[in-house]
């Protein structure tokens, strides 16, 4: 039998964001894979209301063999597996945003992102960095069908222990 320890540890936090003081300019992660569904895409653009004939006519005679699915799509599902893992709690505001369409995305493709930190900055005041990163989403294939880069007001250590406080 082990003996207790004299002071309880702190727990640590499990899935926990970076703080922009942990990001370092050519740091680089990838998101997991995720395959784009008719779900998705019906449940998208019956919420956005991107009700376009290219998206919701199944029989489509258009340029893009198969269901076409909208980029905005495309980068939201990257999009939130950061959220999920690279900015949890510590992602406080998207401030700028532009993005690629390389090729198309139709439902039954996976996708991935590779995101890359391009530069990281502190601001002002209240212990908060601005943070730039450019992102290279891949299809199954390995193909590159979008890329953006989006730059992020992100937490700071100090913030974040504020937040559990």
């Amino acid at each position: 039998m082990t003996e207790p320890a004299e002071q309880p540890s702190k727990p640590v936090n499990l899935g926990l964001g970076y703080t922009w003081e942990e990001l370092h300019c050519g740091d680089r992660f990838r998101t997991l894979r995720r395959t784009v569904t008719e779900t998705d895409l019906v449940s998208f653009i019956s919420a956005t209301g991107m009700l376009e004939a290219i998206f919701i006519d199944a029989g489509f005679d258009g340029a893009i063999a198969g269901r076409a699915v909208p980029g905005a799509l495309t980068v939201s599902l990257i999009e939130g597996m950061q959220f999920q893992t690279l900015i949890q709690r510590t992602g406080l505001a998207m401030l700028e945003m532009s993005m690629t369409a390389h090729a198309p995305v139709v439902v039954g493709d996976t996708i991935s992102g590779l995101i890359e930190i391009v530069e990281v900055k502190p601001t002002s005041k209240r212990n908060r960095g601005i943070v730039t990163s450019c992102v290279e989403i891949s299809n199954q294939r390995g193909e590159k069908v979008m890329t953006y880069k989006v730059k992020r007001l992100v937490a700071g250590k100090a913030e974040l222990e504020l937040q559990a406080a």
